[in-house]
């Protein structure tokens, strides 16, 4: 039987705020399929295949994208997403603990959708990751393929 396809890609390496995450999208009912990527490399190889080419995986509604990732760091792996004509349309929110202009400026070049900061308190993130899938899953109107 054919999976469903995967509505939000989270990646995230902190397995803390990946519960927190994935809590907050069942508990409000945002998303009926999520997949967690634990690091760059993972996500990429999700989206893009081991070798690199497309896989046969249908892109993601909504990217969830921490900054600071192991093996292969956020900022390249929204270079690689936005370069991609299958992945280029895919809205991608950072969600990172990262305040750094620098990385607010570079995610914006790459073509971010939205940059937010993590909330510390747990009412405060599952809030934001709430108000983040309702509004790129529910409100927002992408194009269809």
């Amino acid at each position: 039987m054919p999976q469903p396809p995967v509505e939000i890609l989270l990646v995230e390496d902190n397995p803390n705020d990946a519960e927190l995450s994935m809590y907050a999208l069942r508990k409000f009912k945002i998303a009926n399929s999520v997949h967690h990527a634990r690091d760059g490399a993972e996500a990429l190889e999700y989206l893009f295949g081991k070798a690199g080419e497309n896989s046969t995986v249908q892109a993601p509604r909504l990217i969830l994208l921490d900054l600071k990732l192991p093996k292969v760091n956020g900022l390249e792996v929204l270079r690689r997403l936005k370069s991609n004509p299958v992945t280029r349309s895919v809205p991608v929110v950072v969600l990172t603990s990262s305040r750094e202009e620098r990385d607010i400026v570079e995610t914006y070049n790459l073509g971010v959708n939205s940059y937010i900061v993590k909330p510390i308190d747990f009412e405060q993130f599952t809030a934001a990751v709430r108000d983040v899938g309702l509004y790129w899953l529910l409100l927002n109107q992408s194009p269809v393929y």
